[in-house]
């Protein structure tokens, strides 16, 4: 098993920026690619972004484009999300998430683990 823990949530106001982590442990392998979904209130979770094993191929949707960048320290098992240019509209739980496999996927359903997830709130 595989136990995801992220941190660095919280409010802040809109134009400012945010850096989630995502702690890894357990039966966790630097061979994993990893990503970002959130959900916000009342809508379904959604893709944010993803990156293979390595951290040589990310992906971010079109919404965070320019905007949040993905990264990873495979010596650390941790994953990050640096998010820049916050909008109210990127008020949500944000979750990491691991998959089987060394390359990115950007859909849910390719994720095997997950985490409790942190939540980001953007004032207007």
């Amino acid at each position: 098993q595989v136990q995801l823990v992220e941190s660095g949530g919280g409010l802040v106001q809109a134009g400012g920026s945010l850096r989630l982590s995502c702690a890894a442990s357990g039966r966790t392998s630097s061979r994993n690619a990893k990503g970002w979904f959130r959900q916000a209130p009342g809508k379904e979770r959604e893709f944010v972004a993803t990156i293979n094993w390595s951290g040589s191929v990310t992906y971010t949707a079109g919404s965070v484009k320019g905007r949040f960048a993905i990264s990873r320290d495979n010596a650390r098992n941790t994953l990050y999300l640096q998010m820049n240019s916050l909008k109210p509209e990127d008020t949500a739980v944000y979750y990491c998430a691991v998959r089987n496999s060394i390359y990115s996927a950007d859909h849910e359903d390719d994720y095997d683990y997950w985490g409790q997830g942190t939540q980001v709130t953007v004032s207007s």
